[in-house]
């Protein structure tokens, strides 16, 4: 059985530069896919600075619907899609960011090529300083 490999380079494409930012409970990015259609059938926990994010924390929307992105909400039948050219706001419930720059990590189960890791750093644009 082969093994296809994704380079961490082109994972971070999904990304939208710019993207991270405070909410009233927590922070936020987008993803836009701008390499090919595709979906996950499993979320890995996200990683802020190195330290994991419970995943019960984690939500995506799309469409205007938010859906926790728990495993026990992204299965096989419930998938988190990425639509070519479609945005996917991540939010995470919890404190907000701090000023300067913030490491990311992210990953998910995709169907044929297994468990997909990157991580992007960027600043938010409206940091709170009160860290």
């Amino acid at each position: 059985m082969n093994v296809v490999t994704v380079p961490g380079f082109l994972l971070r494409r999904l990304y939208v530069k710019g993207s991270l930012h405070n909410r009233p409970d927590g922070w936020g990015f987008r993803l836009k896919n701008n390499l090919g259609s595709g979906y996950a059938r499993g979320m890995l926990p996200l990683t802020i600075d190195g330290a994991e994010v419970p995943l019960e924390n984690s939500f995506f929307t799309t469409d205007g619907a938010e859906r926790p992105a728990s495993f026990a909400e992204v299965d096989e039948k419930h998938t988190f899609g990425l639509q070519m050219g479609k945005a996917v706001l991540i939010s995470v419930a919890g404190e907000r960011l701090g000023a300067g720059a913030h490491t990311i990590g992210m990953g998910m189960v995709v169907p044929g090529l297994g468990k997909l890791r990157y991580d992007f750093s960027d600043m938010p644009a409206d940091a709170d300083d009160r860290k």
